[in-house]
Formats: structure tokens, C-alpha cells, sequence
């Protein structure tokens, strides 16, 4: 809302720009960064401290399991994640249950690696018949990957781990997908709109439509109502941000990923969510997915598909 003019707006305007010199200041003294920018972590207490160049932030906010949060665009000083971190994970489910509220919730231990990179576990207990494990690491100043993986100790049918990310900012969410009338017919990035669904689901195919029709989502506490849409291209989704030409891609491998999900781009949540694994885990057997989070200022569709395909020749290393 628009108060007082110019008053207003250059009141707003120094605090940001307080906000963002004290914010500055706070995480070079806690995390004892050099001038240079370094991609790996620091340790702080519960906190692992990151300064890329281009984003700094926390990983593990006062010891929680939220992924990313705060992280600041390094240009602007502008804080680009949202209340519960970009990459955390949340709902633990599969056909027969739901595991927790979330893995936010779920009591987890930290250690930072040799490499830089950070590993969180979580322990099986009464109420998780499984072991849950990611690691955490920056792969170049805008690029962010996790490895989550499992280890159950029963089986699992048609497991999923759904990985968040919430932004502020970034009104407006696209997903990947195969040709439908919207894209011309050809593969292309599908905007999320309310005139469609509040809440929206991008399955991989028709069999991962059916695990997400399988009841796990009528499970509370905050039951979901997805539409489903048309299926993944690959999955791969982005979040835009017109104002400051920000954009964040969101990637994975179609063995990792059976599902992409958002709520329409201007939903307060402004977030994006992948459907890791999807299939059955047998007990005592590890299995691993991968996720990756870029960041950067005006990518281009072209360019978010070229990202996808890099990243998916590094994983065949």
C-alpha cells in the first residue's frame, strides 16, 4: 500500500538497505567469512552459514531441519526464501501411511563434510520405520544440490519424500511438460494459474498419477486436493520473479521425480514441490534421489531446458 509519497517509499527504501548492510555484517562475523566467496558451508553453533557471491544464507536455521533459510540474493539484498527454507523436507508418505506431520519435525542430527557439503540423518523411531539421510552441497555460486536418501526397515509400497521449496517473491510458477494445446502442442513450461486450480499436480506418467490418487493425500493434518495436469516433460519447473529478473529452476532425474506440484504462482505459499522415489523400498535396501535448485537472473526457457540437460550429464558420470 502506498503511504505518504516519497516519504514512504524512501522510508522502505533505507530500511531495506539497513536490513540488508546489518544482515551483511551479522553473517560475516558469525560465520568468520574471508573476502573471497567460497561455496562451501561454515559452522556456527546448530547453523551451517553459506556466501557463494551471488547468495548467502543458513542451512539449518537454529538447528531445524529447513533446508536453505534465510538466503539473500547477494545483487539486491533482497531474501528470496520463505518461511519454511527452499529445499527442506516435508511430507513422508506412502500407500498405506503418512510418517509425522513432517521432517521438519522429526528430531535429526548434522555434520559438516570435509568437501564443504552438509549431511543431515534422521533416525528411525516409533513412528518412522526408516532411516532418512540428505546431504547438502553448493556446486557453483547459484547452483544447489541434495542427495536425499532412504533406508527402510520394513517395506515401503510406493514411497514418497516431498521436498519443498517456498520463495518470497517469484509470483509466478511453470512446469515442464509434455505438448498439450497451451504449449503449441510441443514440450514446453505450463504457468500455474488460479483460473485453473488452486492447487495443481504434474505427474510423471499414468502410473504416477494413480499414487498420487491412492489416498495419501486425503491423510491429515492439511489434507490436498490436487488437479492433475498434464504430464511431466521432464521434471523440471521454474519460479519467476519480474521485478528483480530473478528466476529459480528446479530439477531432477525422471528415475528420482514422479511428480511436480504447485499451487497457482500468486498463492502465498509461492512454493514448488517434487515427488521423490514413488516406488516400493525394500527393507534394509538404500535408495538415493537427487535434486538440484538454480538460481540466477534471466533465464530464458531455452536456457532452464539447457540447465536440465547439463545436469543431466553429470549424473551419468
Amino acid at each position: 500500500m502506498k503511504r505518504n509519497g516519497f516519504d514512504s517509499v524512501a522510508r522502505r527504501g533505507l530500511l531495506r538497505g539497513t536490513a540488508a548492510a546489518i544482515s551483511a555484517v551479522l553473517l560475516s562475523s558469525a560465520f568468520g567469512w574471508a573476502e573471497e566467496a567460497k561455496l562451501g558451508f561454515k559452522a556456527a553453533g546448530k547453523e551451517y552459514g553459506f556466501d557463494t557471491g551471488a547468495l548467502r544464507g543458513t542451512l539449518r536455521p537454529l538447528g531445524r531441519s529447513l533446508g536453505l533459510m534465510p538466503v539473500v540474493d547477494s545483487a539486491s539484498g533482497a531474501t528470496i526464501s520463505g518461511a519454511f527454507g527452499l529445499f527442506s523436507h516435508y511430507r513422508l508418505l506412502d500407500a498405506e501411511a503418512r510418517y509425522g506431520h513432517a521432517a521438519w519435525d522429526w528430531a535429526s542430527q548434522s555434520r559438516l563434510l570435509a568437501d564443504g557439503s552438509v549431511e543431515v540423518s534422521w533416525s528411525a523411531d516409533k513412528e518412522h520405520p526408516f532411516d532418512l539421510k540428505a546431504v547438502y552441497r553448493w556446486t557453483a555460486p547459484g547452483t544447489f544440490d541434495v542427495t536425499t536418501s532412504v533406508t527402510p526397515q520394513k517395506e515401503l509400497p510406493r514411497f514418497e519424500v516431498f521436498l519443498a521449496s517456498y520463495f518470497q517473491g517469484f509470483p509466478a510458477s511453470f512446469v515442464y511438460v509434455k505438448g498439450c494445446p497451451e504449449t503449441g502442442g510441443k514440450p514446453g513450461f505450463l504457468e500455474a494459474k488460479k483460473s485453473v486450480a488452486d492447487w495443481q499436480m504434474f505427474p510423471r506418467d499414468d502410473e504416477a498419477a494413480k499414487t498420487i490418487q491412492d489416498g495419501r493425500w486425503k491423510r491429515p493434518p492439511n489434507p490436498v486436493d490436487w488437479k492433475i495436469m498434464p504430464a511431466l516433460a521432464a521434471p523440471l519447473a521454474m519460479r519467476r520473479d519480474a521485478k528483480t529478473g530473478l528466476a529459480a529452476v528446479l530439477m531432477a532425474s525422471a528415475d528420482d521425480c514422479f511428480a511436480i506440484s504447485t499451487p497457482y504462482g500468486e498463492d502465498g505459499h509461492r512454493s514448488l514441490y517434487f515427488s521423490l522415489f514413488g516406488r516400493d523400498l525394500k527393507a534394509g535396501e538404500t535408495a538415493a534421489a537427487r535434486s538440484r535448485l538454480v538460481i540466477g537472473r534471466d533465464i530464458s526457457d531455452e536456457r532452464a531446458v539447457e540447465l536440465y540437460q547439463a545436469y543431466l550429464k553429470e549424473l551419468e558420470k
